[in-house]
């Protein structure tokens, strides 16, 4: 498990995230927050693929930015499944939900739970509100919404604090972040008055969304004190009215702030900006700032976005102490002051006012320590607790292995009928096969290869043998992929090309190595198993023809495709001088190969580990030589140990980066040609020794498929019958297209006959006397 743990947590870095949760133009602060988090961890993050998700609060919603892909209406619960059902179909990793009673509707928000229950990726959850004395609905609907996400984040310790002593939370699921704040210079405040028009006034500040609970009477209360003390000062209040005070009383507040402010002969001194200022905007408003207060009248506020705005910029700070005041404002970074005391905010004030050394030594260190509020710094703690998100997620899915050896049933009937409906849908009736499938629609703009056909043509010869099927059908989907190969050929070159437009126009002059082996591999197929023998008479003419050509190619894989080939000719043409020759030489191509690279600690052909490796093995497995066989035993016993796991299933070497000797070993992403590749070599390694372990080797490679692997999921639509195009770290590819569909199929195909043959084959493995073979358990991993 440790060895899974390892890769996961190293490769789970998400990049397609979605932020749910208010947003701007939305008047709100956890709107605020949110469009904050977005662009902030877009500026950090900037290959990440991220999107919006927006709650509304009123039916027609809001005329969003670009980046908000959804929005849906809070009060309408089953649009809340909508929402979570887009977020599925986008294949999103993290989700970041920002969670306040107040704005998912219902009674305390509880829609939000039928979004959490229906989304199937990690959800890492905000928490903008924590209640100490919560009521039974709210601490229930809490409590879900923390079993429901991977991991909670609060602002304040004494958010953790409530989460643990009231809510029982675990300590390791809740993470404590600071508010995220822009990264503003330290400058002087007179810098930004000018822009107000009060260049030469003693400025005061509170800003937000304005309500009642904000307790800006109480500082207005406090100005002739302060007034006479300081005539120039101005106490300016920014912020529009919150919609939904508007919605229920109007400007009723805002003009009895007004009112009380004139009764106090004050109303020259306090400046209203009714409006909801941008970003922008309201950091010159907090530059112009001598002193922020905040003075909301009771404690149960555990965050403060305006708050953590002013500590971040570096601003002498008043404020009433709740909660998340108490917690920043500690050890002399800020003045507390009783909730309502007006006379006590005019103390405060005057002295702040009367000392400019204290009043710029305060701001220096609330400054300084701001620098671990910027957003930059907070994202970077944001991303770590997406990945563990994402990395719990992959432990969850990682499987252990379903039954031992001693438990396999070598039974066909057990594995899955074959089912070629998608093979028919990739396959064009009057060209080949299509190479790639969009999910499970063939992709035209991708056109066709030479590889995919000849890999098609050797799985559907090899199919009649089971008798699935009828005949005719088969036949013409032989001659389909047939017709393929014989206009791919080249006569100038006497090579195939391998890439074909939809159009139906070569792309190439000569197609790969590796094109160019798998072709005469399917060729050497149909000279074995051709339906007729006007199809055996044109594979031999072909592959007579094209197959010296294969001495001059440098390709490993390619001179053990071409020797697969070879040893399906010589089944029917065993005499053949001439291609026994050209064998003994691609053999000892491989064999000089194996020699000089192997070692005990690296039993291979190469100094890397690539794709398709088992056919290395396999290629020397067939041979009628023993010391070809046994390299291609003891190579293949190697590479089975390294790619099987400690819980004992198949584990292939992934694609992004492969294996090189003395480096690092990729485990994703994993391709289906391996897998297929190991279940054809095990049986051909039993089929050379007779040793029943094989057959579970195969069976095991066969497994990875069908959800045997690092995350149990099945990678056989068994709806469709196509294959899905390799395993990630964190799922399966969507796409079904033509080789790993190929490689699925062959791979049952070739396992189905062998348990049909099973009796049968251990007394023919006997009677070729074969001797010399050492057991598999024996070989390990000696090199030759």
């Amino acid at each position: 498990m440790s060895e899974l743990k390892n890769i996961f947590s190293e490769n789970a870095h998400p990049t397609r995230i979605a932020f749910v949760g208010n947003y701007l133009p939305r008047q709100c602060g956890i709107a605020t927050f949110t469009y904050d988090l977005y662009r902030s961890f877009r500026s950090v993050f900037p290959k990440a693929e991220c999107m919006v998700v927006a709650v509304d609060d009123k039916i027609d919603g809001y005329d969003y930015p670009d980046e908000v892909r959804f929005n849906f209406f809070q009060d309408d619960e089953f649009q809340f499944e909508q929402a979570a059902h887009f977020l599925n179909s986008q294949q999103i990793e993290v989700v970041c939900l920002q969670h306040e009673y107040g704005i998912y509707g219902a009674n305390c928000g509880k829609n939000v739970l039928r979004l959490m229950e229906t989304l199937n990726m990690p959800i890492v959850t905000t928490l903008h509100t924590t209640l100490k004395e919560p009521n039974g609905e709210q601490y229930e609907i809490l409590k879900k919404i923390v079993e429901l996400s991977s991991r909670v984040i609060v602002m304040s310790k004494q958010g953790k604090t409530f989460l643990t002593d009231i809510y029982g939370v675990p300590v390791n699921k809740i993470e404590v972040f600071p508010h995220g704040v822009p990264d503003m210079p330290f400058v002087d405040t007179h810098f930004y008055k000018d822009s107000f028009e009060v260049a030469d006034k003693q400025t005061l500040l509170t800003f937000g969304l304005l309500s009642p609970n904000k307790g800006i009477e109480t500082v207005i209360r406090a100005l002739p004190s302060i007034v006479s003390n300081f005539p120039d000062v101005v106490y300016m209040v920014v912020g529009a009215t919150h919609p939904h005070i508007i919605r229920q009383n109007g400007e009723q507040y805002r003009n009895s702030l007004r009112i009380l402010a004139k009764e106090l002969g004050v109303e020259k001194n306090v400046i209203f900006y009714n409006e909801f200022v941008s970003n922008e905007k309201l950091l010159e408003f907090i530059g112009a700032a001598d002193i922020y207060i905040s003075p909301y009248l009771n404690e149960a506020q555990i965050t403060s976005g305006a708050l953590a705005y002013c500590f971040g910029c570096g601003k002498a700070i008043i404020s009433t102490p709740y909660w998340h005041a108490q917690e920043l404002l500690s050890d002399n970074n800020g003045l507390l002051n009783p909730f309502g005391d007006s006379n006590a905010i005019a103390t405060n004030v005057n002295k702040l006012l009367y000392d400019p050394l204290k009043r710029n030594a305060m701001r220096k260190k609330v400054y300084l320590l701001g620098r671990e509020m910027i957003w930059e710094k907070v994202i970077q703690q944001y991303e770590k607790t997406f990945s563990a998100a994402q990395f719990e997620k992959l432990q969850g899915n990682h499987i252990r292995y379903f039954k031992t050896s001693s438990e396999l049933t070598l039974e066909a009937d057990q594995l899955p009928a074959i089912k070629i409906d998608h093979l028919s849908r990739l396959t064009d009736l009057g060209v080949g096969i299509f190479q790639h499938a969009r999910y499970n629609i063939p992709n035209y703009s991708d056109g066709y290869c030479v590889d995919d056909n000849a890999r098609a043509l050797i799985f559907t010869l090899t199919l009649q043998n089971l008798n699935a099927f009828p005949f005719k059908r088969i036949k013409n989907m032989v001659e389909v992929y047939a017709s393929f190969i014989n206009h791919a050929y080249n006569l100038k070159e006497n090579l195939f090309h391998n890439f074909m437009s939809y159009e139906r126009t070569w792309l190439d002059e000569v197609g790969s190595n590796d094109s160019q082996g798998r072709t005469i591999w399917a060729l050497g197929y149909m000279i074995d198993l051709a339906p007729s023998s006007d199809l055996q008479q044109w594979a031999l003419e072909l592959f007579r023809s094209c197959l010296p050509k294969f001495l001059s190619i440098p390709s490993p894989r390619t001179w053990a495709y071409a020797l697969l080939g070879i040893k399906r000719y010589t089944n029917i043409f065993q005499g053949d001088r001439r291609i026994n020759h050209i064998q003994k030489l691609l053999e000892d191509k491989l064999m000089d190969l194996y020699r000089s690279q192997s070692s005990t600690s690296w039993n291979w052909f190469e100094q890397k580990l690539a794709y398709d490796n088992p056919r290395l093995s396999q290629a020397l497995i067939i041979s009628d030589r023993q010391e070809c066989r046994e390299a291609g035993l003891s190579s293949l016993i190697w590479l089975k140990e390294l790619q099987t796991a400690s819980q004992g299933y198949f584990q292939p070497i992934g694609s992004n980066g492969f294996y090189e000797n003395t480096g690092k070993r990729a485990f994703f992403d994993q391709q289906p040609i391996e897998a297929c590749a190991m279940t054809s070599a095990a049986l051909s390694a039993y089929h050379a020794t007779g040793q029943k372990e094989w057959i579970e080797e195969a069976q095991k490679a066969l497994d990875w498929f069908l959800g045997k692997n690092d995350l149990g999921v099945s990678l056989y639509d068994p709806t469709t019958g196509g294959c899905y195009d390799g395993l990630h770290i964190d799922n399966h590819n969507k796409n079904q297209g033509a080789e790993s569909t190929l490689c699925f199929l062959t791979a049952l195909t070739e396992l189905k006959n062998a348990y049909a043959n099973y009796g049968n084959g251990i007394a023919a493995v006997r009677s070729l006397n074969l001797t010399g073979i050492p057991n598999i358990s024996a070989i390990g991993r000696q090199a030759v």
